[in-house]
């Protein structure tokens, strides 16, 4: 009955696999917004099979492996033939090189994320999720053809491109949206994701790419504040004295 129980999540992560592909095919006959959209499709998918597998108690290492496999298709592969396609392709081989790189990071991120993986719900991620670095840039895409029909800005793009995949095998943290209202703060998360989900039931083509961007950004002010916060608490007085107090601990035993 278990086996049978894991078809459901598994079903959507291989969506999301499927999705990647037909993403490919909708570049290489040159629809630049339906390949866009089909990585958005993936990544909807993606946020549901985990928390199936969870509910239903049917979470395992397969499943964990799988998501990976299906990531790595659709935010890895496709997202990088889709801007490169349609963005980076007048570059050449700098073209190649770029998204080639974020290739390789997305990849990286994710064989990270399984030597760390638990069954469990993490609050936290360690570097930026990959899906998230997709739909930065795939939104970039369908923003970008909403208002002028074509990318504008490559060095934007270029510059996101970078951005995302040193992010990704950064060990900066990402906050993760939380599964209940038990504090204050997740009150707040969901209240930020719900307005997130109208401004892209009103306005998709026009909300979802600022909406990614603020969220990266506001993590990343955040894990500068906290270190700030630590080398300033982190005083000469207050290090000598740790120091005194480790050797003072040492001569005692």
């Amino acid at each position: 009955m278990r086996s049978y129980r894991a078809l459901v999540p598994n079903s959507f992560t291989m969506g999301n696999m499927l999705c990647g592909f037909l993403s490919i095919l909708s570049c290489l006959e040159g629809n630049a917004i339906t390949a866009a959209w089909l990585i958005v499709l993936g990544a909807f998918l993606d946020s549901l099979d985990g928390r199936i597998a969870r509910i239903s108690k049917v979470s395992s290492s397969f499943g964990v492996e799988l998501d990976s496999f299906s990531d790595f298709c659709t935010f890895g592969v496709a997202t990088a033939v889709l801007i490169h396609a349609f963005g980076l392709s007048t570059l050449g081989r700098w073209g190649w090189i770029v998204s080639g790189v974020y290739v390789m990071c997305s990849g990286y991120r994710l064989a990270r994320f399984n030597m760390q993986a638990t069954l469990e719900e993490k609050k936290k991620f360690l570097g930026l999720p990959v899906p998230i670095a997709s739909l930065l840039l795939v939104s970039y895409v369908i923003f970008s053809y909403e208002l002028w029909g074509e990318i504008k800005y490559i060095e934007l793009l270029i510059s996101m491109i970078g951005a995302v995949s040193v992010l990704m095998v950064s060990s900066i943290t990402y906050e993760t949206f939380p599964e209940n209202l038990s504090t204050v703060e997740n009150k707040l998360k969901f209240l930020l994701l719900f307005a997130f989900i109208i401004g892209v039931i009103i306005k998709p083509r026009l909300v979802m790419f600022p909406a990614v961007l603020a969220y990266m950004l506001t993590c990343l002010v955040r894990e500068l504040v906290t270190m700030l916060r630590g080398e300033q608490g982190a005083t000469p007085l207050n290090r000598n004295s740790k120091k005194r107090s480790g050797k003072d601990g040492q001569s005692q035993n």
